[in-house]
């Protein structure tokens, strides 16, 4: 690099107060920052998540794990709860801090949604006391699964699928499905 005669003099200025490394085997030299950081594709999917964590009603652990949305035939939660909608999709959210499962929840429901999945299966632990860390993302996801348009219907699992450490959740069709449903019934009809 060369200077002309004014840079230099300003530059033995700013430099006057400087000492040089004497060492430089023991520093550590860090990369410049690049201009724009690599976009992740769940990242942001993170930034429309609206699930929040803070102030939580914990679910007492004797209480069962179950919701149905308005407009939905009790019919539905009858079967979810029997088990009769298999499982098509799963998440384990056992040991997961309460923000990872609020990440992979909603990581979890956005491929679910996008692949016209619609029955669900959520593990989340079995609690042995209210305050336990199980019965705290379950309490979390009692609040979570409702906030999601989706969701018809929600309960606790059966015996082999995790029983009260876990719970299925039904979700609407999409309007995907139910064009191809009304296609294929008018098919059938003609």
């Amino acid at each position: 690099m060369t200077f002309n005669p004014d840079e230099s003099d300003i530059f033995r200025h700013a430099m006057e107060d400087v000492t040089p490394l004497k060492d430089c085997s023991t520093i550590m030299w860090q990369k410049s920052p690049s201009a724009k950081p690599p976009r992740d594709r769940q990242w942001e999917e993170q930034l429309d998540n609206p699930l929040t964590i803070g102030l939580l009603e914990v679910v007492p652990g004797t209480q069962p794990l179950e919701f149905i949305a308005d407009g939905i035939q009790p019919g539905v939660l009858d079967k979810l709860r029997q088990g009769k909608y298999p499982p098509q999709l799963n998440l384990n959210l056992i040991k997961q801090s309460a923000e990872n499962s609020r990440q992979m929840l909603y990581l979890f429901m956005r491929q679910a949604l996008r692949d016209d999945i619609r029955n669900l299966l959520i593990i989340h632990g079995k609690a042995r006391h209210d305050t336990s860390h199980a019965n705290i993302i379950r309490s979390y996801l009692m609040r979570w699964l409702q906030q999601f348009d989706e969701v018809q219907a929600f309960c606790s699992a059966q015996p082999h699928h995790g029983g009260s450490g876990a719970c299925y959740v039904a979700l609407r069709k999409s309007e995907r499905a139910r064009l191809e449903n009304r296609e294929q019934n008018a098919r059938r009809a003609r």
